[in-house]
């Protein structure tokens, strides 16, 4: 059963920061090169696609915390110490901002108002992408610790 959790944990937090990742990317490439019907275009599919992302967060945030419910300390202490600040990015700035741009992009709305969300909106899709690469980077040290062990033991 641990092992199904660890592989269910994995897998929801790397699609989750794939997905984020990409949003983060698709935003960048159409507001440099793309055009208005571009920028539209990303704008939606990404309003479509958080509703993918948080049921991943969930699930890899339960995970995490059924595979180590009383850790506090060490490299989990730390994974556990950055989700907060992901989530609540997560609900109170990025969904927001991605739906009122997906909004104001339907509408041709590419005034000052959709660049400054905009920017708030890639600055705290950044600091996201950055907190949940450091707990990947510490969750695979975690793995690697043990695989080192078990090869020792044997």
């Amino acid at each position: 059963m641990r092992e199904k959790l660890i592989k269910v944990h994995a897998v929801s937090a790397t699609l989750a920061l794939l997905l984020i990742s990409t949003f983060f990317v698709s935003t960048s490439i159409s507001e440099v090169v793309g055009d208005y019907d571009d920028i539209k275009t990303v704008k939606t599919i990404i309003f479509y696609l958080i509703w993918v992302v948080i049921p991943l967060m969930g699930v890899a945030g339960i995970t995490g915390n059924k595979l180590a419910p009383k850790a506090h300390g060490g490299i989990i202490g730390r994974k556990k110490r950055r989700m907060p600040f992901v989530a609540a990015n997560g609900v109170l700035v990025l969904v927001p901002c991605a739906i009122y741009l997906k909004t104001l992009a339907v509408t041709g709305s590419f005034d000052s108002t959709f660049y400054i969300v905009q920017c708030v909106e890639l600055i705290a899709g950044f600091l996201n992408i950055t907190l949940m690469s450091l707990n990947m980077r510490d969750g695979l040290s975690i793995r690697n610790v043990k695989v080192r062990s078990s090869v020792k033991d044997k």
